[in-house]
């Protein structure tokens, strides 16, 4: 339920095609539906704009699938990160029309067509193909959250023509979301060549002092260019769902 469908529903009821009865049945589990394992929120995309995210990382496959039933009953959109292949297998055949999106170890449900509510462009960017995963999670979160999502890969600072060569795309996108392991310089550079916000998203990639990420993330904390905003280690959702957020303003 988000404030498109609870709109829908009122007005339904106001117009006499849906009696008083049958909206409370519709509404009865507004804020929250209890499963006993897990209290799944279907009131967030009321209050938020984007339904309760299942994290798939340490849930079994049966919980999985029944938080998303919850969901689909409920007729919210789904977005379940960090799922792997194998945990996909096992519960494809219990969610019918669950798309999997292997390189972003995510999958999706709409009840509908994601209706695009960003005003701009959300662009996102890598430093290194290993980084991918991480920028994929973050690509496939901004579009399930209304956005239009372009990437450019590969173009991080040990070969910086890679970048210069795409400054019209940097330069026509909304917001950034710039992905980078190693020692994280590529959202300080971006962020010094444009007027956009940049959320920068160290990875967990990287040799043995890169201490898995942390580097990066100091690095990327430490940013002489403003504007620029940190998230957490590999946290592409989080980083997708920030940019989404930015470009609704």
């Amino acid at each position: 339920m988000d404030a498109l469908r609870l709109t829908e529903l009122l007005e339904k009821v106001r117009n006499g095609k849906l009696s008083v009865t049958e909206a409370v049945a519709r509404l009865r589990h507004l804020p929250f539906e209890d499963l006993g394992f897990a209290k799944v929120d279907h009131h967030r995309a009321v209050r938020q704009g984007f339904p309760e995210v299942i994290l798939g990382q340490g849930k079994e496959p049966k919980q999985i699938v029944a938080i998303a039933r919850a969901m689909q009953r409920n007729r919210s959109d789904i977005l379940v990160t960090r799922l792997d292949a194998e945990k996909m297998a096992r519960i494809k055949n219990s969610l019918r029309g669950l798309k999997y999106h292997a390189d972003a170890r995510a999958a999706t449900w709409t009840a509908r067509p994601v209706r695009i509510i960003g005003k701009g462009t959300v662009l996102v960017v890598c430093a290194g193909t290993s980084d991918i995963p991480i920028a994929e999670e973050s690509a496939v979160t901004a579009m399930m959250m209304g956005n239009r999502v372009e990437r450019l890969f590969d173009v991080g600072v040990a070969g910086i023509h890679r970048l210069l060569e795409n400054r019209q795309k940097l330069d026509a996108a909304a917001v950034l979301i710039v992905v980078a392991g190693m020692e994280g310089a590529l959202p300080s550079v971006i962020a010094g060549l444009i007027d956009k916000p940049v959320i920068a998203v160290p990875t967990s990639i990287g040799y043995g002092a890169s201490f898995n990420g942390v580097a990066a993330l100091l690095g990327m904390l430490n940013s002489c260019a403003a504007g620029v905003t940190v998230v957490n280690i590999d946290n592409g959702f989080g980083a997708g769902f920030a940019a989404s957020l930015i470009n609704r303003l």
